[in-house]
């Protein structure tokens, strides 16, 4: 039993799995959303030994399918029996992360025994989009990029913010190649050591992360273009690639532990949702980071493994100078500038990463990141009880 936070109910994780990550018209560039999302329940279930009457309730992160409940449309291409609901969450880059959050609210609470919850996205297959001309910002044509924050439309409004970031921090194009090169070499360790062969699932015959350059080169980073007429900063390099991919994680409670006689090694501790900046979203990781660790009284180098979305390297750079000295703690397979950020399901993926990064270290806390589009930041923070792992 965690001895450190005080719970009404303690929230445990089983395990969890995660697809390979595609790039956008790639390995998965015909299978949508809701088919790579059930591919993933249906091998989790199977891994965990659960039945369908033990799911109280699947919760699923998307960002970018169109509306509508692609999570219940996933569990039903699962096979899930119809009496087990689904919901999606719509928190664009910290979807599924609050998914995991708020499945872990439930249980506390009182309301849920099991949930799975996750997130699934597919860029390469996501609708596209037009105004009503009775909106009062009607424009004529589709788009796929959303407003996130008062104003008009943008669809390059998230590249735009990472370079607003970018100058306000002074940060340069410099500071940010060396974590380009890291995240790389670092997933391109894991893939070749296969750390992280327990979570992975191939779906379609997907056998890697199609993002990840085994030799990520100065040379090369310094001929990608800048993704702004203007640009001073943010270029094809230091901002991640668009993806396809799904994760999920099954959580319980205590009660349902022990009447089943099983066990888990990490135990889901407490998460933030802060506001901050929407033409600055990449400030808000850091300060969801602070805020879980003043709430939980905690110093930043108790943490023994960080992982937090680089959907910008502007981000990396950010952490460094936050919590410096933790750089070795921090996205040790590598992060989202490698293997993409398939934005619903990153938080998940994110979890996973953490959870590993806690058993190759022997490290007991770890915490998960994401900023989001429009100025929203979530972290959560999760501590291994012991050193036993379910499959």
């Amino acid at each position: 039993m965690p001895g450190t936070f005080s719970m009404s109910e303690p929230v445990w994780i089983l395990g969890g799995l995660r697809s390979f990550i595609g790039v956008k018209n790639g390995i998965y560039c015909r299978i949508p959303a809701e088919i790579l999302g059930a591919e993933v329940l249906k091998e989790l279930k199977k891994r965990l030994a659960l039945n369908d009457t033990d799911i109280d309730l699947i919760i699923g992160g998307n960002a970018v399918a169109g509306g509508g409940n692609i999570t219940r449309l996933a569990a039903l291409e699962a096979g899930i029996c119809r009496q087990v609901p689904a919901m999606t969450i719509d928190l664009q880059c910290a979807s599924a992360l609050t998914a995991v959050s708020t499945a872990a609210a439930r249980i506390r609470s009182g309301m849920a025994d099991l949930v799975i919850a996750g997130g699934l996205e597919s860029v390469s297959t996501q609708p596209l989009l037009s105004f009503n001309p009775n909106h009062p910002l009607y424009e004529s044509g589709t788009y796929t990029t959303s407003r996130f924050s008062t104003g008009k439309r943008d669809e390059q409004a998230m590249i735009r913010g990472a370079e607003r970031t970018a100058l306000t921090a002074h940060i340069s194009k410099t500071d940010m190649d060396p974590w380009i090169r890291k995240s790389h070499n670092r997933a391109a360790v894991a893939k070749r050591q296969g750390l992280l062969s327990d979570v992975q699932l191939s779906i379609a015959g997907s056998n890697r992360d199609e993002g990840v350059r085994e030799h990520m080169s100065q040379r090369l980073l310094d001929r990608l273009p800048y993704l702004l007429p203007d640009g001073q900063s943010i270029t094809a390099g230091n901002a991640c690639l668009m993806n396809d991919g799904a994760a999920f994680v099954a959580l319980c409670s205590d009660r349902w532990l022990r009447t089943h006689n099983r066990s888990a090694a990490f135990c889901f501790c407490c998460d933030v949702l802060c506001g901050g900046d929407p033409d600055q979203s990449p400030r808000c990781a850091p300060l969801a980071i602070h805020r879980l660790l003043e709430q939980n009284s905690l110093d930043y180098r108790q943490i023994d493994a960080f992982e937090v979305n680089e959907a910008f390297a502007v981000i990396d750079v950010l952490f460094a100078r936050e919590f410096p000295g933790m750089e070795d703690c921090y996205n040790i397979f590598g992060g989202a500038l490698a293997y993409g950020h398939p934005y619903g399901a990153s938080g998940a993926i994110l979890l996973l990463h953490l959870m590993e990064a806690l058993k190759l270290r022997r490290g007991r806390f770890g915490i998960c990141c994401a900023a989001a589009a429009g100025g929203i930041g979530d972290a959560f923070l999760i501590e291994r009880v012991f050193d036993q792992t379910n499959f």
